[in-house]
């Protein structure tokens, strides 16, 4: 460890997890079915046949897993609410026990000196909801907003930090436009209502939880830098249109109250009032970051596999390239961290005072190293992690407002369409016996927390 990797007091460390990925337990005291167990239960969806039925069991071993965040010495846990378990049809009253885990959990890392900072929404549509429209349909908002109040009432006197919806550009993507996530609907643009609707959600649910007596409250929205394959215009413009598409329709409309480049003429709805609400200033705005994307015009020749390796059909204005040149994480994605601090640089560049202060809500890498003798040797994911905290520390020292750092994630989980195949903990998890084995990259981290403190 060096002085180098430093980081200013009250810098705010913490990991992340979803509720589908860890939780298990979708039976268990009147859970309803999400939209994930759905998506797992149709044949050929995940990898292996694998569900999320069990997954870490993190709802019977909650106590563990707090135990595992205090020894590594995190402030801070952002963890998301099970939507179908706190209302299994979507709407209507609070479920008794789901809301009581919730109380549970969060006492329990208060107790442990954690601060609880829990996402409303990621991805676990109540299977109700998505029966009538699901993020296609407006009345979703309605129902967000009263899961949001709902919400607020019960745990804003102690939970101090809010996200609202997790990386709206990968449901609207993988979920709705390319069918490789639940609810695996293949409508191509025709999925742009989704987008909107989330994002209408969003400044509802910011606005239901501030009047619940909320405070801090922001997004976790996933954004990479787009890098042109080449320096020809016809790259550079199909790299600008897909840069627009998966960062800045997610950002613009929150941080400048409009859509990009005229976007908004392919939404639904009254966009002009929409857009007032869903730019409900925030208190923060959360980003997650993985792998910088090269994209170029179409070719129809070019390997067109888009993240976690879904193929994009033909016809599409860009193609996106592969990455030469850099070490691959053991899903594909390429370790560059520059573009860690490229992507924070453009942000404030982008927004100026309109930016709120950031907090880095996902980041991390699928090293799939098993243990040998008891021990996880995880170099490559240490030498992520000071890269990219490298990065992160450099741009901060240029002048962008970074508060604090979520590592993506504490255990091995259950990793979407990949099943349990990539794992992307601190934590190794034997997955038949839920035994738990700290990595090398955790007892590093956990030295790198304790000396960001000294």
């Amino acid at each position: 460890m060096t002085a180098e990797l430093s980081f200013p007091p009250g810098f705010r460390w913490g990991v992340s997890t979803s509720a589908y990925q860890i939780e298990g337990a979708v039976t268990e005291d009147g859970r309803g079915p999400s939209t994930w167990d759905t998506f797992c239960a149709e044949p050929g969806r995940i990898l292996n046949g694998d569900t999320g039925a069990v997954a870490c069991d993190h709802y019977h071993r909650y106590a563990e897993d707090v135990a595992l965040m205090r020894e590594l010495g995190v402030d801070t846990y952002r963890f998301s609410f099970s939507w179908p378990r706190i209302q299994p049809s979507g709407s209507g009253p609070g479920n008794a026990a789901g809301l009581d885990f919730y109380d549970r959990l969060i006492d329990t890392l208060l107790g442990a000196g954690i601060q609880p900072a829990p996402t409303l929404y990621h991805w676990d549509t109540p299977q109700p909801l998505e029966d009538v429209g699901g993020w296609l349909s407006r009345d979703i908002t309605d129902r967000f907003a009263d899961y949001a109040s709902l919400l607020g009432a019960r745990f804003a006197d102690r939970v101090p930090m809010w996200i609202t919806i997790n990386e709206p550009v990968v449901l609207t993507l993988m979920g709705y436009a390319l069918g490789a996530h639940a609810p695996g609907k293949e409508l191509l643009f025709d999925a742009l209502p989704v987008a909107h609707h989330q994002l209408l959600a969003h400044g509802r649910a910011v606005q239901a939880l501030r009047a619940a007596g909320a405070s801090q409250i922001g997004i976790a929205s996933n954004h990479a830098p787009t890098w042109p394959a080449s320096d020809s215009a016809e790259d550079k413009e199909a790299a600008a249109l897909y840069d627009n598409l998966v960062n800045w329709l997610f950002a613009d409309p929150i941080l400048l109250g409009e859509y990009p480049n005229g976007m908004g003429d392919a939404m639904p709805g009254p966009v002009a009032d929409d857009l007032a609400i869903i730019s409900t200033p925030l208190d923060f705005f959360g980003i997650n970051h993985y792998a910088p994307v090269s994209v170029g015009a179409a070719t129809g020749q070019a390997d067109t596999a888009a993240t976690d390796g879904v193929q994009l059909p033909p016809g599409l204005p860009f193609e996106p390239r592969p990455l030469t040149g850099y070490p691959l994480t053991d899903f594909g994605w390429p370790v560059v961290p520059d573009a860690f601090g490229e992507l924070l640089r453009t942000f404030k560049q982008r927004y100026g005072d309109k930016l709120p202060p950031i907090y880095i809500t996902e980041n991390g890498c699928a090293i799939n190293d098993e243990p040998v003798d008891g021990v996880v040797s995880d170099q490559r994911r240490i030498d992520y992690l000071d890269g990219y905290l490298r990065s992160l520390r450099g741009a901060m020292d240029d002048g962008v407002d970074v508060r604090g750092y979520f590592q993506w994630s504490l255990l091995d989980n259950f990793e979407w369409a990949a099943g349990y195949s990539q794992r992307f903990g601190l934590v190794h998890v034997d997955f038949e016996t839920q035994e738990r084995t700290p990595k090398a990259s955790y007892h590093w981290l956990r030295d790198v927390i304790a000396q960001s403190r000294a």
